[in-house]
Parts: structure tokens; C-alpha cells; sequence
């Protein structure tokens, strides 16, 4: 064998060797960027929230409150085919905010289109609109097929007074039975709670005296 040929094999076997490297880099930093996948509600539909309250009311609205299980940016799910009553989290996904803080904050702009919103930090006397998550899990129905599900109650009061409680529960179909499925699920399922919400306070504002 020539000294040519040994130096070009020696030349290929570096080149080869420096793409695998290349290659496994770019895997692995694909996989980096695979296990730390955030989601969020996506964009807010204002038209959607038609039956607000009347433009010039001021309402407070507090920050929901949740429990431990949905009080974290974890992504919850559950097994509903095989253990109803155990819940899990994805390991690589997660909310960019806990569920509760991205409905609080979706739930105040959906409002601010048509009233002043405030978040209660203030002296401001108005109607104080208390919120408490009860679920916000993708739920599997089977292996395959799943929705997003958001349940929540709502106490509106006024000095101290209630003035209407009631709890409203939304479902929306996943398209897939993954964390990318529920999150447009839990997404859409959000959506419509919100509207519920905003139409509740909006009847509640034309029976309040």
C-alpha cells in the first residue's frame, strides 16, 4: 500500500469519525431541546367573549387558587381507562406558568375588553371575583384517545356579601394522544370555561342592583 493511499485512508477514517461526532451532537442536542418542551393557552380569541359585562364596570379578579397537584408548571394527566384515581405528569413536557396563573391571566384579559379589571392588590371598592381550579388534566378515556378537561368554582362577592356562586366544568377532544394533543385540548377546554365565566358575570351584573 502507498503512502498516498495510507494518508487518505487516514484522512477518511478522521472525516468519518468528525460526522459521527457531528451527527451524535446534533442528536443530542435535539434531545435537549425534546425534553423541556413548554406549552401555554395559545392566542386569545377577544371575540369570542361577546357576552361580557357592560363596558365601565370594575371588577377584581382574584388569582385562582388550586391545588398542590395543579399549583406547579407540571403537565398532569390521567389514566382514566385503567386506574381512574392515580394521576400522573409528563416527564418531558411541561406549562410554561402553573395552570392556574395561565387561566387567571386569560380570564382578566378576556374581562379588560369591556371593564376595568383589577387584581385585587388595591383599595379599590368593587366586586371581588374568587376562582378555585378543581382540574386541569388531560384525561385517557383509552390508549388513544383522550381530552383536556378544566373544572373550576366561582364566588362572586361584594363587601363581603355573595353574590352568586356557581362551578362550570369544560371538555375538549384531544387530536392526539400525546402532551401535544392535551395541550391544545386543555387549551381549547380553557377557552370555552373562560367564556362561561365571563357570560355567568355578565348575568350577574344585570341582576345586581
Amino acid at each position: 500500500m502507498s503512502r498516498f493511499t495510507v494518508v487518505s485512508a487516514r484522512r477518511a477514517a478522521l472525516a468519518g469519525a468528525a460526522f459521527a461526532l457531528a451527527l451524535l451532537a446534533g442528536c443530542a442536542s435535539d434531545a435537549a431541546r425534546m425534553s423541556d418542551i413548554r406549552y401555554d393557552l395559545g392566542p386569545i380569541d377577544s371575540g369570542g367573549f361577546a357576552a361580557a359585562p357592560a363596558s365601565g364596570t370594575v371588577l377584581k379578579v382574584l388569582d385562582m387558587r388550586a391545588p398542590d397537584a395543579f399549583d406547579t408548571d407540571k403537565f398532569v394527566y390521567r389514566l382514566a381507562y385503567a386506574d381512574a384515581q392515580r394521576i400522573a405528569t409528563y416527564r418531558d413536557s411541561r406549562w410554561t406558568a402553573p395552570p392556574a396563573q395561565l387561566l387567571t391571566q386569560r380570564l382578566r384579559t378576556a374581562l379588560a375588553s369591556r371593564g376595568t379589571v383589577l387584581d385585587g392588590g388595591d383599595a379599590v371598592r368593587a366586586t371581588v371575583l374568587h376562582v378555585e381550579l378543581n382540574e386541569f388534566e388531560q384525561v385517557f378515556d383509552g390508549q388513544s384517545q383522550s381530552h383536556g378537561e378544566v373544572a373550576v368554582r366561582a364566588t362572586l362577592t361584594r363587601e363581603g356579601a355573595v353574590l352568586g356562586q356557581r362551578s362550570f366544568v369544560s371538555r375538549a377532544p384531544a387530536s392526539t394522544p400525546d402532551a401535544a394533543g392535551g395541550a391544545g385540548a386543555l387549551a381549547a377546554a380553557s377557552n370555552e370555561l373562560v367564556a362561561q365565566l365571563v357570560a355567568w358575570l355578565a348575568v350577574q351584573a344585570s341582576a345586581s342592583p
